[in-house]
């Protein structure tokens, strides 16, 4: 099974806060979120949908999975005009939560890893064909790469500047290659790129 993710991020690199300010983004002073709310044309939009579409299943980090279940997972058909196709995948689909805490999870169709994650996520990308997606969730996702765990990352970039932020790519990490393997770019200036990694970068030796 490959595992992708798919991430919303701003010029300077922040993926924190998306869709809004969180109670946990403001106790960490964080204050400028709703940044990708409303944003995007009608091709983004519909890119967005047949990803979700394309899943075989859905991993997440806890604080993304709650919110989703609390908002999709409670969701009719008729909450979501146009987005029903989104509804109907997370609804179907298996759900996977890497998670420590939660236990008992409301949401149908949803299995806790709670043991070795990165054992969890290796056997469920062996045991499986398909496509395992990871939106949002942003620990897990930088958790993810560090542990060479990705095969394709989707960068939907957002023009603004943030200037402050948690970021996909941490100021010291390791180092990486991306291969371009498709690109878009809407009427609003919202850009879509996905890669998957090449290895580590060529380096310029000026001796």
């Amino acid at each position: 099974m490959k595992l992708t993710t798919t991430t919303q991020v701003t010029v300077d690199g922040v993926m924190q806060g998306n869709g809004g300010t969180t109670e946990h983004d403001r106790t960490a002073g964080f204050e400028r979120g709703g940044w990708a709310r409303g944003v995007g044309a009608s091709e983004t939009n519909e890119f967005i949908k047949a990803t979700y579409q394309r899943a075989d299943a859905f991993l997440f980090g806890r604080r993304t999975y709650e919110m989703f279940a609390n908002s999709w997972g409670a969701m009719t058909p008729e909450d979501v005009p146009g987005w029903e196709p989104v509804r109907q995948a997370l609804q179907d689909r298996p759900k996977y939560v890497a998670s420590t805490t939660l236990v008992d999870p409301a949401w149908h169709g949803t299995t806790v890893l709670s043991g070795h994650l990165a054992d969890a996520v290796r056997l469920l990308k062996d045991r499986s064909t398909g496509e395992l997606q990871v939106h949002g969730s942003g620990v897990l996702v930088q958790w993810l790469l560090q542990a060479d765990l990705v095969d394709e990352m989707t960068l939907i970039t957002v023009p603004v500047v943030l200037g402050q932020g948690n970021r996909v790519f941490p100021e010291a990490g390791p180092d990486r290659a991306l291969d371009l393997i498709e690109s878009h770019v809407d009427s609003e200036g919202v850009t879509i790129q996905v890669f998957r990694f090449g290895g580590r970068p060529r380096y310029f030796d000026p001796s």
